[in-house]
């Protein structure tokens, strides 16, 4: 069956999206087809836009346009207290719920062996460099409660607890294998104000 190359080619660069499969991916090529030029164009200059102005946060690894990011920066965040999330879009969900005062570090992944995904491969050194500082006396350890997440966690713990740092967990009511960005805030809210301490 022949099809436009500029068609398939924007099928094949749509599912190179996360959760975008080829139905999806041929479903949003022919909605931007019908769309108006201005509209596409429109599109097109935000995720170029995006590029050149969004990078990560030097302190937490957070998305930002300034470095610091904002959170960082924040005078009246608590400093004693740091939420470690898996992905930028974490921080977004936790910081909807407005019950969180402290400060983030974002791994940027989670310890994936089947994925090649190693300590290495995360902002690990990072997170303990800023730990030994001496400021932070909790940890939040907010990595998603799945497999992976759950095992970053334990491998977090295992640094962190010779520091002498108060080791958190988010309370249940997470849904195991669920991902904190698809969470609503009075869950995620519940999740934080019912933390546990690991050990």
């Amino acid at each position: 069956m022949y099809r436009p190359p500029s068609l398939v080619h924007l099928i094949e660069a749509l599912t190179r999206l996360p959760g975008v499969g080829p139905k999806t991916a041929q479903r949003l090529a022919f909605h931007l087809l019908k769309v108006p030029k201005r509209e596409a164009e429109d599109l097109a200059h935000a995720i170029l836009v995006l590029k050149e102005k969004a990078g990560y946060c030097s302190i937490c690894s957070s998305i930002t346009e300034t470095d610091p990011c904002f959170i960082c920066s924040d005078s009246s965040r608590d400093r004693e207290l740091i939420c470690v999330v898996e992905e930028p879009s974490d921080v977004l969900a936790i910081e909807k719920t407005g019950g969180f005062k402290g400060r983030y570090h974002v791994l940027r992944g989670c310890l994936s062996p089947l994925e090649g995904v190693g300590p290495e491969d995360l902002r690990v050194k990072e997170l303990l460099s800023r730990l030994r500082e001496g400021e932070v006396k909790e940890v939040i350890l907010a990595t998603n409660p799945n497999l992976e997440g759950e095992a970053t966690a334990m491998y977090l713990l295992k640094l962190i607890r010779p520091l002498g740092i108060k080791v958190t967990r988010l309370a249940r009511g997470l849904p195991v294998g669920g991902d904190l960005e698809f969470a609503d805030e009075m869950t995620l809210t519940k999740s934080l104000e019912g933390r546990r301490e690991m050990g």
